[in-house]
């Protein structure tokens, strides 16, 4: 649910109200109880990142990547059968020979 920016003409009053975008627009002020209150056009509700870190926490490492990796090739040849242990055995039977 975005946040809106909201203005009364008569007092002067500025805040941002949390609301659903479904909802009508308010147009009664909370401060002075006048019908004068409009919607201001703000620039949305953007994702910001501040302070350094962000790259950091928010990807995975290089490490995790490898064994993820790791996990789904070895969970590839269990799935394949046949097809994975035949490449095993045969390149198993030319290297000793």
């Amino acid at each position: 649910m975005p946040t809106y920016d909201y203005v009364c003409d008569g007092c002067g009053h500025a805040f941002e109200l949390f609301q659903s975008m479904t909802e009508s627009t308010k147009k009664t002020c909370p401060k002075c109880g006048k019908k004068k209150l409009r919607r201001l056009i703000g620039a949305g509700g953007a994702i910001m990142f501040k302070g350094s870190g962000f790259y950091k926490t928010d990807y995975r490492s290089d490490s995790y990547k490898k064994s993820a990796a790791a996990d789904s090739s070895s969970g590839k040849g269990s799935s394949g059968g046949d097809a994975g242990s035949g490449k095993k055995k045969s390149g198993g039977e030319s290297g000793s020979t």
